[in-house]
């Protein structure tokens, strides 16, 4: 079974998506058959590289500004839950397009998890700016991966096309949000769903494939 993960590193659900999705994995009954793929998303590919207005300054811009302190504090508390911290008045939206040219480094490396991790918390924890390469590649050396590397990623275009092709990918499937989940190629599922709902997701998505896979063995 595939599960592929469609998120931007600027996305504070998709923080609080990352650790709900891996309590879900972990509850699921046939984990060691799960193949799990990390998908570029950008919610803004025309920003720029310097940071500006805060994210809950940014938040004012589209939606109802005397609304926003709730909207913080709503995600802030779901993050606490999840044992995370997110600091929106502190966090500068940025481009986030080199980052995820070192996500799909990162994969080719075996270390996925770790540097998005490490990105998510230096973001929307410790407020860096991740379009700056180098901060990226300290990041990307605490996630795992060879600095000298990462910062030659960095300097030309390379694991630009997989992520263009990720981006293309969203739109074939129908993705229009992050975080989403898509298992086995059927309809993207949010990923900031209740972990019980999504294994149940799962294990139906599961039966379908033993089904499918029991037919065609027919």
């Amino acid at each position: 079974m595939k599960i592929e993960i469609f998120s931007d590193i600027l996305c504070p659900w998709c923080y609080i998506g990352k650790r709900r999705i891996h309590d879900a994995l972990e509850r699921f009954g046939h984990r060691d058959g799960v193949e799990v793929v990390w998908r570029s998303y950008e919610l803004g590919p025309e920003a720029e590289r310097e940071p500006g207005p805060t994210a809950a300054k940014v938040m004012e811009q589209w939606m109802d500004p005397a609304a926003v302190p709730a909207r913080v504090a709503l995600i802030k508390g779901h993050g606490r839950r999840e044992g995370l911290e997110i600091n929106m008045h502190l966090s500068t939206p940025v481009n986030s397009f080199d980052a995820h040219r070192l996500t799909h480094l990162a994969a080719a490396r075996g270390v996925t998890g770790e540097l998005m991790e490490r990105l998510f918390r230096a973001y929307h924890t410790e407020a860096l700016n991740i379009a700056d390469h180098d901060v990226l590649v300290r990041l990307a050396e605490e996630a795992g991966l060879d600095a000298a590397e990462a910062r030659e990623v960095l300097a030309g275009d390379a694991y630009a096309a997989p992520v263009r092709a990720d981006e293309q990918r969203a739109r074939d499937l129908g993705v229009t949000g992050v975080p989403s989940v898509v298992v086995d190629g059927l309809p993207p599922v949010s990923g900031v769903m209740d972990p019980a709902a999504l294994v149940d997701h799962l294990e139906r998505a599961s039966s379908r494939a033993a089904a499918r896979a029991a037919t065609s063995a027919g």
